[in-house]
């Protein structure tokens, strides 16, 4: 491409671990694709901070649940809607969907049939729920960019291209997680036993499951005196929805981080998380771990309906089996947190298992995410040349 008429990658990521995905993504297209190539559409702070041009911010579509999403659906469908016009009238070469199936797969498709590049980044978790997607991938893409190993052989017997990348988190986070470097940086005791303690990024995260993350917290330091607890708070409004639960519990040996969560994660010997991207991380830190979320009763029972598989934590999704505790909706209980956090805080024998297991999966993701994806996306663009 010409610098009068350069190449225009549109890309949409929904939430935050798509803008890691995203920025990720954007780094290697950046050394792979020509110098004057513009990258826009919507994204996160990660994606801006590589030079992308966020048309609507990323939090506009991140919402979390069928019933949750209902009275966001009219905006979130205009946005779509809009940006679908945009595109369509000043066509991309092509355009890369991050994540955000539900809404990404509606703009692709659409897009697609109009003859421009239809890309898609993580495959949607087929091999877990909502197997019958694979028809909607197969009109809506034409590359598929995987992050776990096993998905490349799923999509391709249904006739949709695809490339393992591996997952950039384990190219960023180191094989050994430096302790004492995390806990002197967030000015935590150098000695003593540790718990990270992750109940969500999201408002409606912390409503569901903070008072019983907090309450789990009190007994747990009830029963290990001299336990400290390390909170990540991902946005300064997060950090004072989180006040009251501080208030509510003054005996707590608690610091809270403005974000920084694998920091807290590194300084930890054990994490309290919920259920999402950032149990990966938590595995690739090596950390024994508790997993856990509530969501709404109507939420969960779909959920529970259309799932596959026993887990929903990727530690024990990737391992295909029960490496790590999930304790779920009333399960999820102040005491059987407590219990079950305890347990892995101080099982030695269990730690060392999880370190090999947490190495092995490790060293499977780090494929230099970044590179790869890239390449791959160049290879459908200059496929697609001719018919420009």
């Amino acid at each position: 491409m010409t610098q009068s008429n350069p190449l225009r990658v549109a890309m949409v990521a929904g939430e935050p671990s798509g803008d890691l995905l995203a920025a990720s993504l954007l780094g290697g297209l950046a050394r792979t694709l020509p110098a004057a190539t513009r990258f826009y559409g919507i994204g996160g702070p990660r994606m801006t901070a590589q030079g992308f041009e966020a048309h609507w911010p990323m939090d506009k579509l991140a919402v979390r649940g069928y019933v949750e999403a209902l009275r966001h659906i009219p905006e979130i469908l205009g946005i779509r809607n809009e940006l679908k016009r945009q595109l369509l009238a000043e066509p991309p070469h092509a355009f890369i969907g991050v994540d955000a199936p539900d809404f990404n797969f509606g703009l692709e498709q659409p897009l697609r049939a109009a003859g421009i590049a239809s890309i898609h980044f993580v495959c949607p978790s087929i091999w877990a729920w909502r197997g019958g997607r694979i028809k909607t991938i197969a009109k809506a893409v034409d590359h598929m960019l995987c992050v776990f190993p096993f998905e490349t052989a799923l999509l391709e017997k249904a006739g949709v291209p695809a490339t393992y990348v591996g997952h950039p988190l384990a190219d960023e986070i180191p094989l050994e997680p430096d302790v004492a470097g995390a806990r002197a940086a967030l000015g935590l005791p150098a000695a003593g036993p540790i718990v990270a303690v992750l109940p969500g990024s999201r408002r409606s995260e912390i409503g569901l499951i903070g008072q019983t993350f907090f309450e789990a917290m009190a007994i747990m330091q009830r029963r290990e005196p001299g336990l400290t607890f390390v909170m990540p708070a991902a946005t300064p409004a997060l950090r004072e929805l989180l006040q009251p639960l501080v208030a509510a519990h003054p005996g707590l040996a608690l610091t809270i981080t403005d974000g920084d969560a694998q920091r807290a994660m590194t300084a930890s010997d054990a994490v309290l998380v919920k259920s999402g991207t950032v149990t990966l991380e938590a595995a690739l830190l090596k950390k024994p771990m508790v997993i856990s979320y509530k969501v709404p009763w109507l939420t969960g029972q779909i959920m529970r309906r259309q799932g596959y598989l026993p887990y929903v934590g990727l530690p024990n999704i990737l391992a295909g089996r029960f490496v790590v505790p999930e304790l779920l909706q009333h399960f999820a209980t102040p005491e059987a947190l407590a219990d079950a956090t305890l347990v892995q805080l101080r099982d030695d024998a269990n730690r060392r298992t999880l370190t090999e297991v947490f190495t092995q999966m490790h060293l499977t993701l780090r494929k230099n995410t970044a590179e790869r994806a890239a390449e791959a996306v160049a290879r459908v663009i200059e496929a697609r040349k001719p018919r420009l």
